[in-house]
């Protein structure tokens, strides 16, 4: 595997050249951007061939773009809470993807970090940690603000009769009258959610108007939020969490968005397209974002991250090739399951162009911003993750690394994964481990078990100390 230059860092000198500032702000603002399955390689900047971001290449081409990040798990649910929390899965308190177990009361969020340091804190999309009235709804654990989905069935559909708002139901009436449902039909009980998404309207392209009334596609009203968060509180240190749900199925579009007739006309399967599209879409919001930051003066007080909750949903080869080399996508512990991109951008502070490959994963975004925003006093001692500001700043000598990353998940047997330094060890619940050199075989099709018996011994007994047993 060709080795990446470790990151190069021009103190203070703006992402796009010009005269260097002459200190970075002390509280930035934070804007965490999280796609919902989104592939490592469905972005131009990791080698997508496919699909057109060029809004989020133009973040990589001014900011730090990470080759060796990963995901906190391969599927939704469990993902969220290492990040939210900043603890391997291992650790948290949620391991399955059901969507009805919801963190703790005694669980630490970022969010919760974050306003004890007088950050304003909103998040718009996905939480999947929760229910509405749950210990775990985003209104208990440290978000002034929370606009969209709580239970993840819910978002499966981007036609749902509500969403949520500061935790309870906001009707969308014209998505309600189409279902034929009243307000006291609201619901985020499982059977219900499942209802909605078969009255969901058929795809892959929906009109905004029908016969029967005006469909309301919820990630719309999701990005307005986003925006009008900032804008309110663009006078105050503020952490905008934006963990959106394209390109999540279903796989249904408006049929005049924009980024639809990019792809339409594509040989490729209707899946493959609606993928493409979201994708497009995102990266047009996100382009829209960063305007909003220019135009209110705050760009270069502001450092925004980009990353993805798992791998691609679906590895769409020979048409998008959302993983690239990679092996597996999401639900798998290989590759294609759990690395991600990870993009940070931040004018005047972050050097442009960079390229790192330092191995982080999404606990390691808690102690990050909580550094970022001088909170780190009110970090929980128990965390696994690790700030990277000093790769973020080009003070590659003073960063921490992670002598092992860890990935579990019982599905039937329990399916770890294991990252330590070159090597990627990988178990599918059966008890067998194979172990893959990503520096010479980044599509892990070589497995040299039986050439590392004294590795694996050492790893088990590293999960035997650093893993506890899930209540």
């Amino acid at each position: 595997m060709t080795r990446i230059a470790p990151i190069v860092f021009a103190a203070m000198t703006l992402a796009c050249g010009g005269e260097p500032r002459p200190s970075r702000p002390e509280r930035p603002n934070i804007v965490f951007i999280m796609a919902d399955d989104m592939g490592w390689a469905d972005l131009g900047s990791y080698g997508s061939k496919a699909i057109q971001t060029p809004n989020l290449d133009r973040l990589a081409e001014e900011g730090v773009r990470f080759t060796d990040a990963y995901a906190g798990h391969t599927v939704c649910a469990p993902s969220r809470c290492a990040l939210m929390t900043g603890k391997h899965t291992g650790h948290t308190t949620v391991r399955a993807n059901a969507g009805t177990a919801p963190i703790k009361d005694s669980d630490v969020t970022i969010a919760e970090v974050l306003r004890q340091a007088g950050y304003a804190t909103g998040g718009f999309g996905k939480w999947g940690l929760g229910v509405m009235g749950s210990a775990g709804a985003a209104e208990r654990q440290g978000f002034d603000k929370f606009f969209g989905y709580y239970h993840q069935v819910h978002a499966h559909t981007y036609y749902p009769p509500f969403l949520v708002e500061d935790g309870k139901p906001f009707q969308l009436s014209g998505n309600a009258e189409i279902y034929g449902l009243a307000p006291a039909d609201l619901s985020e009980d499982p059977s219900a959610l499942n209802a909605y998404k078969r009255l969901s309207p058929p795809g892959p392209y929906v009109p905004r108007t029908t016969p029967d009334g005006e469909y309301e596609f919820s990630h719309d009203l999701i990005f307005e939020r986003t925006l009008e968060f900032i804008r309110e509180n663009r006078d105050r240190p503020f952490f905008c969490y934006a963990p959106w749900t394209p390109p999540h199925s279903f796989y249904h579009l408006p049929e005049d968005e924009p980024a639809v007739d990019l792809y339409r006309n594509q040989p490729w399967s209707d899946r493959a397209r609606v993928h493409a599209a979201f994708v497009s879409m995102l990266d047009r919001h996100v382009g829209e974002l960063t305007d909003l930051l220019r135009d209110l003066g705050i760009a270069e007080d502001t450092v925004v991250f980009f990353t993805s909750d798992n791998g691609a949903s679906n590895r769409f080869e020979g048409e998008l090739d959302s993983s690239g080399p990679l092996r597996g996508a999401k639900r798998s512990m290989h590759e294609g399951g759990i690395r991600s991109p990870l993009i940070v951008h931040w004018p005047g502070t972050v050097a442009a162009a960079v390229v790192s490959d330092h191995v982080t994963y999404s606990p390691d975004i808690m102690p990050t911003l909580a550094e970022l925003a001088s909170a780190a006093e009110f970090l929980p001692e128990d965390i696994d993750g690790v700030s990277i500001v000093p790769t973020l700043l080009g003070k590659t000598a003073e960063q921490e690394s992670h002598e092992y990353l860890y990935w579990e998940w019982d599905r039937g047997g329990l399916q770890r994964a294991v990252r330590h330094g070159r090597w990627k060890l990988v178990s599918d619940g059966q008890g067998d481990w194979q172990v893959f050199d990503l520096w010479s075989d980044l599509s892990e099709s070589t497995d040299l078990a039986s050439e590392h018996g004294k590795l694996i011994a050492v790893v088990e007994e590293w999960i035997s100390v650093n893993r506890t047993i899930p209540e």
